[in-house]
């Protein structure tokens, strides 16, 4: 009897003692799954206030390129037209101004005009270079274009300017006018060039019938420069009506080039002779 009352207390020990094994194994399983939960959870939060805020920064800097790219139409990605501004010129001077690429872009800039007039004469080739002498004075406005070789390519835009000033100049500094029986008056005249001019200076006065009779003339070495030069013109003449005619010519030898310039007076000055 004693023994088996020992076997009993001695098996009862036993269970008590393995299930609190398994009881703290499973408190323990719960703290570690509690620790793994919250791990998750925070995780999960930082990656929650990371992601929308990568991606903000991203659609901003998105924002502010399209921004930038909508506020300076001249420039398309890394690609700038140079230069700023182009040089004026005057009818039949050689003219040659070479556009170029400035930034990120691939080699080589092929170029064509988009928009607008090139001056008569000037051309625009592949290359960027402007080439030609104008033909006629103005102002020309144009929108050229340069496309890189890159796969895609990249493109930019820009909208120039080239002024074509008169090279000989001519207007009246005293207009024809009648004191008594003459006709007097002056012209101012002008050569914008870098060229000095031999200049023919002729005024006439036609009367109705046809008859003209000269009534100033001057031959000179018009200097390069030379702005507003007065010259003057007049002479008696017999009663009539007149129209004055002015006739300025300028040549540059070593150019080949004539520049001519005409006025004349809006309608017949009447010369009245007698007391």
């Amino acid at each position: 009897m004693s023994r088996a009352h020992t076997g009993s207390f001695g098996g009862s020990r036993c269970r008590d003692f393995s299930m609190s094994m398994r009881w703290d194994l499973r408190v323990r399983t719960g703290y570690l799954e509690l620790a793994a939960w919250a791990v998750m959870v925070m995780g999960a939060a930082a990656l929650g206030q990371t992601t929308p805020t990568g991606h903000a920064s991203a659609e901003q800097a998105s924002t502010d390129q399209a921004s930038t790219d909508q506020g300076s139409p001249d420039k398309v990605g890394g690609l700038v037209i140079e230069p700023e501004e182009l040089p004026g010129t005057y009818p039949l001077e050689p003219y040659a101004v070479k556009l170029y690429g400035r930034g990120d872009y691939v080699p080589t800039l092929h170029w064509r005009l988009v928009s607008g007039t090139l001056p008569p004469g000037i051309t625009l080739n592949d290359n960027g270079e402007l080439r030609g002498a104008a033909e006629r004075a103005g102002e020309f406005r144009f929108v050229v274009e340069a496309r890189d070789g890159g796969k895609p390519q990249q493109g930019a835009q820009r909208e120039f300017v080239i002024k074509v000033v008169e090279a000989l100049r001519v207007e009246w500094k005293v207009p024809a006018h009648v004191t008594g029986n003459r006709i007097d008056g002056s012209v101012a005249v002008s050569n914008t060039t870098r060229d000095d001019m031999d200049l023919t200076f002729d005024v006439k006065a036609v009367a109705e019938n046809g008859r003209a009779t000269e009534i100033g003339y001057q031959r000179f070495l018009l200097q390069r420069g030379t702005v507003g030069m007065a010259l003057p013109f007049g002479e008696t003449l017999p009663q009539g009506a007149y129209v004055i005619y002015v006739n300025v010519v300028g040549e540059v030898a070593n150019r080949n080039a004539i520049y001519r310039q005409r006025m004349q007076t809006p309608g017949a000055l009447q010369v009245v002779v007698g007391p």
